[in-house]
């Protein structure tokens, strides 16, 4: 792993780890779950239980690690829109632009769409034209909203219970191609 490439897992609910340069290992995805009415934590903590199941995908991946321990966690929100595509937006009328969605995908994404932003910016304020980012179909993209609670708690614990057992089908030696479990709950899920 002399590279410090990324690496990730095939599940549907996916992790990736990374080393970082001082040698350590990074690793995120499968964290902290859902919480009715969108609710974030008060305390900033990550729950013992998530620490503890990305230590045994870590295991897995690297039987030498068993025991060790890790430290620090830390866990975000994970800003997801119901189609599961990231946008940008200007409102001219206000100058007030936003970007967002980026569906666990924000470092590399927030880059993109901050120059996106500026040149939205620029070509509104008549010191810039059309650019090759202005014209990305994630400008001005409108999202529907998700369904009201307790709709949406049952919706996501439903999508990853079905992503779960999906994994475990596919794990299982059923076949290389994702398993209509997954297809179905990607189609609930509003993914593409």
């Amino acid at each position: 792993w002399e590279g410090r490439e990324a690496l990730g897992d095939m599940a549907h609910a996916y992790m990736y780890a990374q080393r970082t340069a001082d040698g350590r290992i990074a690793l995120g995805g499968r964290g902290v779950p859902y919480r009715f009415g969108s609710r974030t934590d008060s305390d900033g903590r990550t729950p013992a239980e998530t620490v503890e199941a990305l230590r045994e995908i870590l295991v897995g991946f690297f039987p030498m690690l068993a025991g060790t321990r890790i430290e620090p966690a830390w866990s975000g929100v994970l800003g997801v829109p119901r189609d599961w595509c990231a946008s940008v937006t200007l409102d001219r009328s206000t100058g007030l632009g936003w970007a967002g969605g980026y569906v666990g995908s924000g470092v590399a994404t927030a880059n993109l769409a901050a120059r996106t932003l500026r040149d939205l910016v620029q070509q509104d304020s008549g010191q810039g034209g059309r650019t090759e980012l202005t014209e990305l179909p994630w400008v001005g993209h409108r999202v529907r909203k998700w369904e009201p609670e307790p709709l949406r708690w049952l919706g996501v614990q439903g999508m990853y219970a079905t992503y779960r057992a999906a994994d475990r089908r596919e794990f299982g030696g059923h076949g290389v191609e994702s398993s209509r479990l997954a297809r179905w709950a990607d189609r609930i899920a509003g993914r593409h």
